[in-house]
This record gives structure tokens, C-alpha cells and sequence, in this order.
């Protein structure tokens, strides 16, 4: 009998949309490090922005840093040209350090989950026929997620969609591990199966196919995610599959 397809799915921009919650809670957080913000939540010209430059991030505490060149008046452009050296020198130039951004970004998220808990699970929809997917693959037993996202609040998430799996499948910031590294501990753990990686980051995904432990994994980029043209044409000639909403589905 052949076995199940064992699915790694990213988290944003493959199972959820939150990019709203995301733009809104890097706001939230900027306020309390710089001066120089007119209201205590962004306008949705800053949030329609924030989406556009989503795909350049990989973790959530960037928010902080995207909306903080976005209110200097950095176009959309110049920040997917450059975030990594924009990054970088804002860090510097504030000084910052990446811990402390990540625990603000967590804190904040954390109080708004306090105050309004409703509120935050409405900002962070699953897609459309994503629900249906996830409850068919935990009647599989075949499913993990693995993402950069701190994993309470994956969990929150998903259980706010009535979507059960256990901390065993939940890969992310918290454990401290690379996506390779969790991806090279499933083929082992699975070494009969077909492992079937969905990302929407076409980073993550090329660090995958560089790794000679991974050959056997099969990578797709997620095309209802948070990637631009570019990145679907850079993933082809990669010879990454470009994966629909519709197909993913199925």
C-alpha cells in the first residue's frame, strides 16, 4: 500500500493571511522605539504597502524595521532593492539589537491577544478551502509546520479554526532550528515517503534545493503568497513548481 505524501508547510502566506496583523503589530511595536508616528494605528496606504513588501521579509520582528522606513517615506521599491543593507543599518543606527526585537514584536502581539483576542484571530485569516486541507491531512497524520512564526501563536491560530496538531509538528522560532535542518530530521523520520515542501518565500525554498541532504524533498512555491513575478520566474528556472491555491487543495 503506498504511503501518504508527508506535506512541510510554511505558515504565512501558506496556511494564513497575515499580513494585516503582521503590518498592524509592526506598527504597534515601532511606536514604542522612534518618534515620528501620527496615529496609534497605520493607515491602510501603509498597510497596501506593507503587503507589497512582504515577500523580502523572513521573520516576523521585521515588521518593526519595514513600517519604520515606510512612515520615513522609503518607497516600496527602494525597500525590496535593499532591505537586507537598509536593515541592517537602521538596526545600527538605532541601537538596536535583534533579540530585543523580537521579544517587543512578541510582547505586543501578546497584549493584543490579552486585550482583544477576537480581534487578532480576525487579522490572521486561513485562506480559502485552507481549514478543509489541514483537517484532511490530520485525518492523514501526515502533516508539520515549519515557520518562523513563534509557535503560540501558530497554535492560537489554529485553534481558533478548530484545527488540532500536536507541539511535535510545530516547527518554529522557539525551537531555534533551521528550515533545512527540520526538513533533513523528516527525511529520516520519513524515509519511504514522498516529503512535499510548500513555501512561499522563494528563499527558503533555495536554500532546500542547495542542500544535497534534501534532493529528495520536493519543493513548491506557494503562488497565493507573499512572492512577486520575479520570484516566480526566478523559482522556474530554478526548476521549482510553482503551486496554486487551487491545486494545493485538491
Amino acid at each position: 500500500m503506498k504511503q501518504p505524501i508527508v506535506y512541510a508547510l510554511d505558515f504565512d502566506g501558506v496556511i494564513c493571511d497575515s499580513a494585516i496583523e503582521t503590518g498592524i503589530a509592526g506598527w504597534k511595536s515601532a511606536i514604542q522605539v522612534w518618534d515620528g508616528f501620527s496615529s496609534p494605528l497605520p493607515s491602510k496606504k501603509v498597510l497596501d504597502q506593507f503587503r507589497e513588501v512582504r515577500p523580502v521579509m523572513e521573520t516576523g520582528y521585521e515588521a518593526i524595521l519595514v513600517i519604520k522606513m515606510l512612515n520615513d517615506g522609503d518607497s516600496v521599491e527602494s525597500i525590496l532593492m535593499g532591505f537586507s543593507s537598509k536593515k541592517e543599518q537602521l538596526i545600527k543606527d538605532s541601537s538596536l539589537d535583534v533579540d530585543f526585537l523580537k521579544n517587543l514584536f512578541g510582547e505586543i502581539r501578546d497584549q493584543w491577544i490579552k486585550n482583544d483576542i477576537d480581534d487578532w484571530v480576525k487579522m490572521n485569516p486561513l485562506f480559502t478551502g485552507v481549514i478543509e486541507k489541514l483537517k484532511y491531512l490530520t485525518s492523514q497524520d501526515v502533516w508539520y509546520i515549519i515557520t518562523t512564526k513563534q509557535e503560540r501563536f501558530v497554535k492560537l491560530i489554529l485553534t481558533a479554526n478548530q484545527i488540532q496538531i500536536s507541539d511535535d509538528r510545530v516547527f518554529g522560532l522557539d525551537k531555534k532550528i533551521s528550515k533545512e535542518a527540520v526538513l533533513v530530521d523528516l527525511v529520516k523520520k520519513h524515509p519511504n515517503q514522498a516529503i512535499y515542501f510548500v513555501e512561499d518565500r522563494l528563499a527558503a525554498l533555495l536554500n532546500v534545493i542547495n542542500n544535497r541532504r534534501l534532493k529528495s524533498v520536493q519543493l513548491y512555491l506557494a503562488t497565493w503568497g507573499y512572492n512577486n513575478e520575479k520570484d516566480k520566474i526566478d523559482a522556474k528556472k530554478k526548476k521549482i513548481e510553482l503551486i496554486g491555491l487551487d491545486e494545493f487543495l485538491v
